[in-house]
């Protein structure tokens, strides 16, 4: 059964589902993706790891965490064109998850390669820091940075009551753009996971989801009204 939402769903942003949701969005862009790189570029999944420390009533307790992210690399010579990551709560709110995501990050830019962040859930903090001011009114952001001009943003908005939209993902800069369907990898995630069945939508939201009070009465209602027919 797809999602009670038209696009992004706040409910997978919960603690023990996330790191499943995220698993299956990053393999099935990786499976979308694969049928426009095969004569020039080739795909892999790289992994990040990391522990986060937190404490827990008087002791100090240990989360360990591994993010999987996208490289498409020259089937040449191996040269990094574009790396494809996404953030998850963990990163947005913890000093670890922040730092070995930027790192990543860094060593892209570094290569002169492109970067492409989803950046889908609203707990915490951005991870990039740009002025925003000028943005329509959004719970999601799609970052595109180009390999040639690492200090610009393409940025792509999304609420939480519309469809994602599709995106442009630049390879080699002789190439034309591969244009990515951000709503269908995410319809897809969520119905391999099977997260119709593992969510109840009668519980609140998770208590970090961050909306405005209107949003997340709106959520709440097109779930009561979706669920009970």
């Amino acid at each position: 059964m797809p999602s009670p939402l038209p696009g992004m769903d706040p409910f997978v942003e919960r603690a023990d589902l996330w790191p499943t949701f995220r698993r299956h969005l990053v393999a099935g862009l990786y499976q979308m993706l694969l049928p426009g790189l095969v004569d020039r570029y080739r795909a892999r999944v790289g992994l990040r790891r990391y522990t986060s420390s937190f404490i827990l009533f008087t002791t100090v307790e240990k989360q360990d965490y591994e993010e999987e992210y996208i490289e498409i690399r020259s089937r040449t010579d191996g040269k990094l064109i574009t790396l494809l990551d996404v953030t998850s709560p963990a990163v947005r709110t913890t000093t670890a998850g922040r730092a070995a995501y930027l790192d990543i990050r860094k060593a892209t830019v570094a290569e002169k390669a492109g970067y492409v962040e989803l950046d889908l859930v609203t707990q915490g903090k951005p991870t990039l820091d740009f002025d925003r001011s000028g943005l329509p009114t959004h719970d999601h952001t799609i970052t595109v940075t180009r390999g040639h001009s690492s200090d610009r943003y393409e940025i792509y908005t999304a609420g939480v009551r519309k469809r994602l939209p599709k995106f442009k993902l630049p390879l080699a800069a002789d190439d034309r753009d591969t244009v990515v369907d951000l709503q269908l990898a995410v319809s897809r995630a969520y119905e391999q996971g099977n997260f119709d069945r593992l969510i109840d939508y009668a519980a609140p939201l998770p208590p970090d989801v961050r909306l405005t009070t209107e949003d997340r009465d709106w959520v709440l209602a097109q779930v009561a009204s979706t669920t009970q027919r």
